[in-house]
Order: C-alpha cells, then sequence, then structure tokens
C-alpha cells in the first residue's frame, strides 16, 4: 500500500503537486492522457528540469491558449461529471472544488452559487487538481500525509486587490490544519495547494516510519531565499498503516430487500472502503437491516447522498473512528498447476497469507481441478512465503 508524504516546507501549490509527481515517476505522457478525459481545452501542459537554490526539481507550466469564460461551482461540476476519470477521481475532484469554492464564497461573505472562480477556477485550477487526483493514482497512492504548512508572509495581489498572506480563502481551508511562517516573503500556500492538502490529507504531522522508495520535487515558480519546491516521499509504512474514516450507518425497515445488492454495488463504484448489512429487530418488533458504509474522510458528502437517492431512509448517523491495518499486497505465486495470486498482509508483528479466491477459481476452471485442491497448492506457498 503506496503512502505518499507531502514534505511542504516551501508551501504548495497545484502545478508544484504535479511537478512532483512527474518528478517523483509519473508518466508525463500517462498523465496528459488521463488530462485529455475531461472536457476543458485551450491550454499546453508542459514539464521541464529547473533548480531552485541549488536542488533540482521539475517545473510544471501551464499555458493559457485562449481567452476561457467565467465559471462558477456548478460549472466546474457539470465538467467533471462529463469527464470520463473514474469515479472516485471525479469525487475527489469534485469535493476539492467543493471546499475551495465554500472557503472563497465564506472569504468574500457570498454564497457557494454566487462565487466566481477566477484565479482558482480557470482552466490551469481544472488541470491542476484533476491532474493531482490523477497523477497521485497512477503512482499508485493509497494514502497521502503532509507535514506542517509553510505559509510565507506579506501581502499579495490578486484580482479583488492587495491581501495578505495566507489569502482569505486560503486561511479559511487551513483552519484546523498545523502551520507556521518562518519570515519568508510571498505567498506560499496558494488556495488551489490548500484545497488539495485539507481534502486529501489523512493526517498532518512528522514524516510516519516509512521505507521511502522514491521521491520527487516540484518548482514553484519565485525564486526564493529558501528552495521553492514541494517535496514528495513515496514509499510504505514499517510496520502497518493506519487512518481517519467516516462511519456511516442508517436502520431500514421499509425496502425491498431485493434493492439491497444493487446499493452495495453503487456504494462501493462511488468509492466506498466496505459496505455491509447487519439484521436488527427495530420499535414494533419490526425486522430491520443497518446498512453500515466506511467512507474515506473526504467521500462522506457523495456516499451520504448516494445512500439517500439509493434506500428509503430518511436519517443517517456519522461517526469519525481510526483503523489500524497491516500492510497489504498481491503476489503471483507458482503452482503445480499454474500461476495463482496470493494475499499478503504484513505489519505490527504479524504476517498472514491467503489465496485469492477469484484467482483460484479461474485456475479451477482452467485446469478442471476442485477449487480445494488449488487452495491446498496456494496455501503451500503461503508456509514458504518470506
Amino acid at each position: 500500500m503506496t503512502l505518499v508524504y507531502a514534505h511542504c516546507f516551501s508551501g504548495a501549490s497545484g502545478d508544484m503537486f504535479l511537478g512532483a509527481l512527474v518528478d517523483a515517476g509519473v508518466d508525463p505522457g500517462a498523465l496528459q492522457e488521463e488530462l485529455a478525459k475531461v472536457p476543458i481545452d485551450g491550454y499546453r501542459l508542459s514539464f521541464s528540469p529547473v533548480r531552485r537554490r541549488g536542488l533540482a526539481g521539475t517545473k510544471c507550466s501551464v499555458e493559457i491558449l485562449q481567452d476561457q469564460p467565467e465559471r462558477n461551482y456548478q460549472d466546474i461540476v457539470d465538467i467533471i461529471e462529463n469527464s470520463t476519470l473514474p469515479g472516485e477521481d471525479k469525487a475527489k475532484i469534485k469535493a476539492i472544488f467543493k471546499n475551495l469554492g465554500e472557503a472563497e464564497a465564506k472569504a468574500h461573505g457570498r454564497g457557494l452559487d454566487h462565487i466566481h472562480f477566477h484565479e482558482v477556477g480557470a482552466v490551469d485550477s481544472i488541470v491542476d487538481v484533476a491532474g493531482t487526483v490523477a497523477g497521485l493514482r497512477l503512482l499508485g497512492a493509497k494514502t497521502l500525509e503532509a507535514s506542517p504548512l509553510h505559509v510565507g508572509s506579506g501581502f499579495v495581489v490578486c484580482q479583488h486587490g492587495t491581501i495578505p498572506v495566507p489569502a482569505p480563502a486560503t486561511m479559511e481551508l487551513l483552519k484546523g490544519l498545523p502551520i507556521y511562517s518562518r519570515g519568508v516573503e510571498g505567498e506560499l500556500i496558494t488556495p488551489t495547494g490548500a484545497a488539495i492538502l485539507s481534502t486529501l490529507s489523512s493526517r498532518f504531522g512528522p514524516y510516519p516510519e516509512m521505507k521511502v522508495d522514491k521521491v520527487g520535487y516540484g518548482a514553484g515558480t519565485k525564486d526564493l531565499e529558501i528552495p521553492n519546491l514541494l517535496r514528495l516521499v513515496v514509499g510504505s509504512r514499517v510496520q502497518g498503516e493506519g487512518d481517519w474514516v467516516r462511519i456511516i450507518e442508517a436502520n431500514i425497515d421499509d425496502m425491498n430487500p431485493e434493492l439491497y445488492e444493487h446499493v452495495m454495488d453503487e456504494l462501493f463504484a462511488q468509492g466506498a472502503l466496505d459496505v455491509y448489512l447487519a439484521p436488527v429487530i427495530m420499535k414494533k418488533s419490526r425486522p430491520g437491516v443497518v446498512l453500515t458504509v466506511i467512507s474515506p474522510l473526504h467521500l462522506e458528502e457523495t456516499l451520504r447522498d448516494c445512500i439517500f437517492a439509493q434506500t428509503t431512509t430518511i436519517g443517517l448517523r456519522v461517526g469519525e473512528v481510526q483503523r489500524h491495518k497491516l500492510v497489504r499486497e498481491l503476489m503471483e505465486v507458482e503452482t503445480p498447476y499454474g500461476p495463482v495470486l496470493l494475499k499478503a498482509a504484513r505489519g505490527f508483528g504479524q504476517a498472514n497469507w491467503a489465496p485469492e479466491y477469484a484467482s483460484c477459481r479461474e485456475l479451477a476452471a482452467k485446469t478442471g481441478l476442485p477449487l480445494k485442491e488449488i487452495y491446498r497448492a496456494a496455501l503451500a506457498h503461503c508456509c514458504q512465503a518470506p
């Protein structure tokens, strides 16, 4: 399970994320293919090697080739919905822009529907947000964590005039997060960077205990007295994994049981980590079902809306819990009958192995052997696994 840690010693922005992802190994061509799935045009994306205070990194540039219309939140939602990106990517991108829009609305004392995205909603920011989400997926990232955020100091000039650093919308997005300033003059955390981090990061703090596989540096535009770079550290946890998730529950006693399979399929398609049902006896001795959904933090609203749309419930319970997980991976092993996939889970001093059911079933069908015989052969490799 790949962990990405964002070391924001010089802040973060959308283009710094894209540069760091490419610097860490994401193929630029593959990233552009993903962005081509978003129905926008009039821009050119490029990557180039640069140096910032002697440190090498990658600079991402989004060149706007034609005038762009003003866009509000619903315009951006429509663009993302009409894309052919995976459903989980769409949900993450919409969540980032919703948080961004609500922060802009709060900062300017207006409603979300009346906010026109200027700096934050033009093509370059759509590319930044969609590209970051797709790039993390291409990198194989399952978890994003971040350091405390260096925000800069002074003032910045934008469409609304001269405003303090962090910008008011950025400060809204930084509520509840650890920030600091070391006197560097300028805006280090942009609204887009703050929205990406506040929406996608499951933890803010020092480096986790991890095995480092790759490091990427994404360059900002300005030369500062410190290296203007975002560092992404890619690897895996040493002893196991942990994160925070939402638990969403509903008690239902008036729905056709045939619908539950469809409900579960829809919730998984929208990005639920797990969905399960439990029979209960409700008031007036009516039999009912408790629907439980384990949701990533950033998908709570998406999955909430899905539950209300797909079931007859009129209310939900939501709580936040911490998970501790063994580090999991799939490995292919050879049996006397052919290759099968083996699930391995390690961490916290434990190691578990199990044959992958679908892989074993496929081999059983191919060879004509009993499924239990394929299992036995795969389990023999479990005992030998390192």
